[in-house]
């Protein structure tokens, strides 16, 4: 099982294949219109995302907009046999939006069908044949690392447990994240090759930043996408050069960072990193190598969604906990400017 593709749901996706162009260097691929629904698609690389926006009150996309802010309606996994995939779906207890149909799509045929899952999201189940995607010299945006799922308080282990049953994922790390005024937990969910990650995240205090989310979203939602870079320094310097609002880290954390036993980074890396304020983290006592990794502020206005970038250095694992409380504190840091945090 692998990531096929995401789907947002916007209020014009015109606007916003034009900011992945311009914004993060995707390329537009396809323009898609309905008589009730306006799709268009970008691409980088392997990463291929879907912006639909309503044409007329009846678009489905309209109908998920009265409920949800902007934000991801659908992720697509692709698997090696539909019918079987909704099949086991059904049976543990998944509902079926749409039963297997085939789309044409140029000069391919496409099975595919869909299932509910938490709060307005869904996943497509989708068959198609394999593709190669080189990845260019100047693609910033190489894959998706992993998506972040925040669900209400106490429901966590009933999410768990249903992407265990329906599509095979098992657990991974689990963290519970605590700073002086609020808290969260997370487990990650793996599927079984590895080739999809997703934490779900659960307030663990009413004002924490997923319950933030909550309430602006109005039920579970994505609360971020982690997409990969190969140079992250790089990445980041363009990003900010095509006007990218990026969630600000002080400086005071690159001093703590020099503090901590085993700091895999020269002077000069070093400098290079906190100029364009990106997180560092790694596992003292292990050759597991570095993550690198960067926050962008909520993309559609509301503090609901935003994107994660990320360079894993001599494959290393894990979601930047040794981060997880400076950037929790820069997120509450800008929750309090909203008025949402005492």
């Amino acid at each position: 099982m692998k990531i096929d593709h995401v789907h947002f749901y916007v209020t014009d996706a015109k606007i916003w294949r034009d900011w992945f162009v311009n914004y993060l260097g995707f390329t537009s691929v396809a323009s898609i219109h309905s008589f009730h629904t306006c799709t268009e698609a970008v691409k980088s690389g392997v990463v291929k995302f879907l912006l639909s926006s309503p044409l007329l009150p009846t678009s489905p996309v309209a109908e998920f907009l009265r409920e949800h802010p902007p934000g991801v309606a659908d992720i697509a996994f692709a698997v090696p046999d539909v019918e079987e995939a909704i099949a086991h779906a059904e049976i543990n207890g998944a509902t079926v939006l749409q039963s297997v149909e085939e789309l044409h799509v140029v000069n391919s045929t496409y099975k595919c069908s869909k299932i509910a899952a938490w709060g307005g999201l869904t996943h497509t189940l989708i068959a198609s044949p394999p593709e190669i995607h080189p990845t260019a010299p100047h693609q910033l945006i190489t894959g998706i690392d992993h998506i972040v799922l925040n669900v209400a308080a106490g429901e966590l282990e009933r999410v768990v447990r249903w992407y265990e049953k329906i599509f095979g994922f098992q657990p991974r790390q689990s963290f519970k994240i605590q700073t002086a005024r609020s808290a969260l937990y997370s487990q990650v969910m793996v599927s079984a090759q590895g080739g999809v990650q997703l934490p779900v995240n659960e307030p663990a205090s009413p004002n924490s930043q997923i319950q933030e989310f909550l309430d602006f979203n109005r039920g579970a939602g994505i609360q971020h996408i982690a997409l990969k870079t190969a140079n992250l320094i790089q990445a980041i310097a363009q990003f900010r050069q095509r006007g990218l609002s990026l969630l600000s880290v002080p400086q005071t954390y690159y001093k703590q960072l020099q503090n901590r036993p085993g700091l895999p980074l020269s002077a000069v890396e070093l400098t290079a990193i906190a100029q364009q304020e990106i997180l560092v983290d790694w596992q003292q006592d292990s050759d597991q190598g570095v993550l690198l990794q960067i926050f962008t502020h909520p993309i559609f206005g509301q503090p609901t969604f935003f994107f994660e970038f990320i360079e894993r250095r001599s494959q290393a694992q894990g979601f930047g906990e040794g981060n997880f409380r400076a950037l929790f504190e820069a997120i509450e840091s800008e929750q309090i400017k909203r008025g949402t945090l005492g």
